[in-house]
């Protein structure tokens, strides 16, 4: 490997070189450890509670969620023995595929859902805020409303969401490293909240028995399945954002060995396991207060010292602000940086981030749960699912696990392709997002739910499953065509 020739390159970056041999430290509980303190976030709790909410009993939300993990699981390692390899980014590892310049369009489609993402997390935070100053300031409750009343927005949770916002912005202005001190608060702070959720509800409802003895709302198996499928593909949308980028973290791997282990060791259990805390807690609502609470935020509100919500809503704020920088700025900050370094540094990128993140209006996905599983996951895994299906097919079909190093950062190497841009992997990313745009027009009901025949619109149901095996099949047969 010439290094000189890399670092030279105008696609190279600090942040973009690949990590050499001896800086590779992560181990497997490095990993295992990652995966519990990312799964550990209160929409993961929302997850499993809005299956409870949709229709679900306790055991088919546990193991839809299960299924969904251990599922988005097989990508996660696929694409993160790259990373492992070549000690190389995401955004690198997608020139192999979709070409040097062509990288950019996976990097921004994933740099688009964090954005959303950092949206959601900032009204999850906002609104504990709310429910705290409506304890001291009862008149924030009963504000006039100032909003269009389409845009379901009341003043009050507006406030505090902007005021939230700005508090995320400030961060961004003062650099990442000042989230570091949060992010231990969390990894304390959570834990312990989940654990006293959980005997609160078991307590509450007079032992566990009564909450597992809920039954599930499905009269008929085909009513069941008509919402399990859709829920599965929004349980595997969740991590499908991560499923790409996973090199990003694997690039430090001492092993192979060590992030796959650390992946299975740390994924499926934790997601499930912490889900599992939802499930009960959201069960024991509908028991205690005869009405189902989805949202933790909303239940703690419910509870009668003014002392106890306010030091709960002040910790889940600082918890879901360390998580939003961590999680969702870092990455699409990065990510608008790489499209003109020379005009967009990290907090230029972090500001786009936060104004993307209320542009999709938050409020509005989680305000029920057939919004956040139906719109949101399942609708932005209609569009991360191709490209895991290209670049899975592209680094183990096509190029056998063998990458060159130093093509990746040469403008002029064999990942040119066609000025930069691989127009098969373009060409099967579209074909693979098309068939689930029907039914997302159908879900978010811009059209009429007859204007395209049932068995199209259906195929939404299914569109990580859906785009991954289209694209990644269309990406096969282009390049082999073309290497004949």
């Amino acid at each position: 490997m010439n290094k000189t020739a890399i670092t030279s390159s105008s696609l190279y970056s600090e942040d973009l070189a690949p990590v050499s041999a001896d800086k590779r430290s992560w181990n497997t509980w490095n990993y295992a450890a990652l995966w519990i303190s990312m799964s550990l976030c209160i929409p993961t709790y929302m997850l499993s509670s809005s299956l409870i909410e949709g229709g679900m009993n306790w055991w088919q939300a546990i193991l839809t969620i299960f299924l969904g993990n251990t599922i988005v699981l097989i990508p996660m390692i696929l694409n993160g023995h790259a990373g492992a390899k070549y000690g190389i980014p995401f955004p690198v590892f997608a020139r192999a595929s979709f070409g040097t310049k062509g990288a950019n369009i996976p990097a921004l489609l994933r740099a688009i859902v964090a954005c959303g993402w950092f949206g959601i997390q900032t009204w999850i935070g906002g609104f504990a805020l709310f429910q705290m100053f409506r304890l001291w300031i009862p008149a924030l409750d009963t504000l006039p409303p100032i909003f269009p009343e389409s845009w379901g927005l009341q003043t009050g949770p507006a406030i505090c969401f902007f005021l939230f916002w700005l508090l995320n912005m400030y961060v961004v202005y003062l650099g990442v490293e000042s989230i570091r001190r949060l992010l231990v608060f969390k990894a304390i702070f959570l834990p312990v909240a989940a654990l006293a959720l959980l005997l609160w509800a078991i307590s509450a409802a007079k032992g566990l028995g009564p909450i597992l003895d809920t039954p599930s709302k499905f009269t008929t198996t085909t009513d069941f399945f008509h919402f399990f499928f859709p829920a599965l593909t929004g349980m595997v949308g969740f991590w499908a954002t991560l499923s790409l980028n996973i090199p990003d973290f694997t690039r430090y791997a001492k092993s192979q060995n060590a992030q796959i282990k650390g992946q299975i060791i740390g994924l499926p259990p934790s997601m499930t396991l912490f889900a599992f805390v939802g499930v009960v807690v959201t069960s024991a609502t509908t028991i205690v207060f005869g009405t189902t609470i989805w949202d933790p935020v909303v239940l703690a509100g419910k509870f009668d010292s003014k002392l106890l919500v306010s030091i709960a809503m002040i910790a889940v704020a600082i918890s879901t602000l360390a998580t939003n920088i961590a999680a969702n700025i870092v990455s699409p900050a990065n990510d608008f940086a790489n499209l003109s370094p020379s005009k967009i540094d990290f907090r230029k990128g972090g500001y786009i981030t936060g104004i993307i993140g209320i542009l999709i209006f938050p409020w509005k996905l989680i305000a029920d749960p057939s919004g956040y599983i139906f719109t949101w996951l399942v609708g932005y895994s209609s569009l991360l699912g191709p490209v895991g299906g290209i670049m899975i097919v592209d680094y183990y079909f096509i190029r056998k696990q063998r990458l060159e190093l130093e093509d990746l950062y040469n403008s002029y190497g064999m990942y040119r392709f066609s000025d930069g841009f691989n127009m098969n992997a373009i060409a099967a990313l579209i074909i693979g997002i098309l068939p689930n745009v029907p039914g997302f027009l159908t879900t978010i009901k811009a059209v009429g739910s007859d204007v395209f025949p049932l068995w199209v619109s259906d195929l939404y149901h299914y569109a990580w499953f859906v785009g991954f095996g289209i694209s990644g099949l269309v990406y096969w047969i282009l390049m082999r065509k073309q290497q004949d």
